[in-house]
């Protein structure tokens, strides 16, 4: 009886150590996924920021270079839109990093805002305006059914 009683005591300790063990890495596989989502989260808002604020910049630039604005001031939106796209590189980076999977609504996204330069006329910049909103929203929407996912 001994014996037995000495068996049952290990067997219960050895499955009460691989059920607390079983515990710990889904606790820790839970508060991995929740650090990549909460960076994924940052890297997005980060990189829509930066991309709105290219947008504008670039509406700007190309609306005072349609309208024949004085050199100068064409200079100075040039300089604001180096600024603004300079600032999307490193969200960029680390939402492809984190989300590879979005990598090419990403792209895409990115492409869109660069693409405003070079406009020929007020209705194509508007357009291109438009189709830069609608990537970002889609990029958004993309990032949102990744990130529910359990």
């Amino acid at each position: 009886m001994e014996i037995a009683a000495a068996v049952v005591a290990v067997v219960g300790t050895v499955l009460g150590a691989g059920v607390v063990g079983v515990q710990q890495y889904f606790a820790v596989r839970a508060q991995r996924r929740q650090a990549l989502r909460d960076r994924a989260m940052t890297a997005l808002g980060d990189l829509s920021t930066a991309l709105a604020d290219h947008r504008r910049t670039m509406w700007t630039r190309e609306d005072l270079r349609l309208s024949g604005a004085a050199p100068a001031e064409v200079a100075a939106a040039r300089e604001a839109s180096h600024v603004t796209r300079s600032a999307i590189t490193a969200p960029q980076v680390a939402l492809t990093v984190l989300l590879p999977q979005l990598r090419l609504d990403i792209e895409a996204t990115v492409r869109a805002a660069y693409g405003m330069r070079g406009a020929m006329n007020a209705e194509v910049l508007a357009s291109r305006r438009e189709e830069a909103v609608s990537a970002a929203e889609a990029l958004t929407a993309a990032a949102a059914r990744v990130l529910s996912r359990p």
